[in-house]
């Protein structure tokens, strides 16, 4: 059997039969001449080496059509992957109470299978909201930790290719809870999400809870000004104020560590307005604050550093801390780019936060529309249009053997990611030219800009 990891978390577990088996539905819906090379069946019993080169060969496989516009986002290929981790995780098909929660800390219980897709389970919840059809696409589902202050750490976007059910109750901790945010980062489109009593309701219960949580920032007069509001129940006007204050509209993370502007500064990073803010604690405990534009990363990568396994051949590789990290390559000025490295359990949802912030300004470069961005159900199967595919996560193949160590990629519509499993941190020059995260939306800096 081979584990596929999934943003860093067991997803399923596979044999060769069923990936065969996947191979052969794919070639019979789209062709031979589409689908890539299956690593051959063999006669005779496997040695380690060539279990450990069919596990490559096979995740090079599966990288391959996940990394493919047509293969990757095919309902066979998704919904293998949701069977195969219904099966692993041994829940049966029945109907369920899911519990969601909101912004304002209410729960909303909707009636599901355990084996509905995430983008059935948003629809449960819109329709139990009575959220109009045309502004379900401007929410999406997050897997969230619940701290004991109230305030949720972020784990990750629920995917199409995953039941959300069985995610959050496979993980047996209740800390872990699913909430319903919206998922665009122009506040431009509050505008379109107001014209609805729901939307309206859903975007003040957001942003009353940001502000609660200190994720906004408010001062004295402002305070005053929006506890007015409240007292009037004057929602548009407390979100309109509220848009014109620090940080609205940003997923704050947890802290963690950065390299900038020198190695093992403690930071609390925000994501938000096409960019990432820092407020770095120096180690003079001097606190300093600073941006970087998403426009200005020319590409960024995520990595995973993986302790050597020493322990026992029966030990569980699934036991070593994962350390992951969030690489971009940042224009400082003209004529100079840098790394700079953020060290955060969060890695993978700061790079799904970058890519959705590069795809918004793609699609209003080229004068598209953000309602047209959202999916619309074709065929019975719900679909996202290109351009708002958020960071793919692929599968990792690992072999049971426990001293193996594990490796792990990314993928997007646009180009790759890797998470290596490595026993020492990387640098740029020992990542290849495949594991980078290209930014579409990159610009240089001109003189004026200086």
């Amino acid at each position: 059997a081979y584990n596929i990891h999934v943003n860093g978390v067991l997803h399923c577990r596979v044999r060769y039969s069923q990936l065969l088996g996947l191979h052969e539905q794919l070639r019979k819906e789209y062709g031979a001449n589409v689908v890539p090379a299956f690593p051959p069946k063999k006669i005779f019993t496997l040695t380690p080496a060539e279990v450990e080169q069919r596990r490559e060969q096979l995740e090079k496989y599966m990288q391959a059509v996940r990394q493919d516009p047509t293969l990757g986002g095919s309902e066979t290929f998704n919904s293998f992957l949701r069977k195969a981790q219904q099966e692993t995780q041994q829940i049966p098909t029945e109907e369920v109470v899911l519990e969601v929660l909101l912004s304002n800390g209410q729960k909303v219980k909707v009636t599901i299978l355990t084996s509905d897709q995430t983008e059935d389970v948003l629809e449960a919840v819109a329709s139990k909201l009575d959220l109009p059809d045309d502004l379900v696409g401007y929410f999406s589902l997050f897997l969230v930790r619940e701290a004991k202050d109230g305030a949720f750490s972020f784990v990750r976007k629920l995917q199409e290719f995953e039941l959300p059910y069985v995610s959050v109750t496979s993980l047996h901790n209740p800390e872990f809870q699913i909430i319903l945010r919206k998922s665009y980062w122009d506040s431009a489109y509050d505008d379109d999400v107001m014209e609805h009593r729901v939307g309206l309701n859903l975007l003040y219960a957001q942003t009353v809870s940001d502000i609660e949580h200190g994720w906004i920032l408010v001062n004295k007069e402002q305070h005053r000004q929006l506890k007015s509001l409240q007292e009037k129940v004057s929602k548009k006007e407390f979100i309109r104020l509220a848009q014109t204050l620090k940080y609205y509209g940003y997923l704050k993370f947890d802290p963690c560590v950065t390299d900038f502007p020198e190695k093992g500064c403690h930071v609390v990073v925000s994501a938000g307005n096409n960019e990432l803010n820092f407020q770095v604690r120096l180690p003079n405990e001097q606190i300093k604050e600073g941006s970087f534009k998403v426009t200005r990363m020319r590409c960024w990568r995520v990595t995973s550093s993986v302790p050597m396994n020493n322990g026992p051949s029966g030990s569980s590789p699934g036991k070593s801390e994962v350390k992951l990290e969030l690489a971009f390559e940042y224009l400082m000025s003209k004529d100079r780019l840098q790394w700079v490295t953020i060290t955060s359990p969060q890695a993978i949802m700061l790079s799904i936060c970058l890519q959705s912030m590069v795809d918004e300004l793609m699609v209003k470069k080229s004068g598209g529309s953000i309602r047209k961005m959202f999916r619309r159900r074709v065929n019975g199967a719900l679909r996202r249009s290109d351009s708002q595919q958020a960071v793919k996560s692929p599968p990792l193949l690992d072999s049971p053997d426990a001293s193996w160590e594990p490796m792990a990629k990314l993928s997007s519509k646009l180009t790759s990611v890797s998470l290596r499993g490595i026993s020492h941190s990387s640098s740029a020059n020992d990542v290849g030219a495949n594991d980078f995260h290209g930014n579409y939306a990159f610009e240089g800096i001109g003189d004026e800009d200086l």
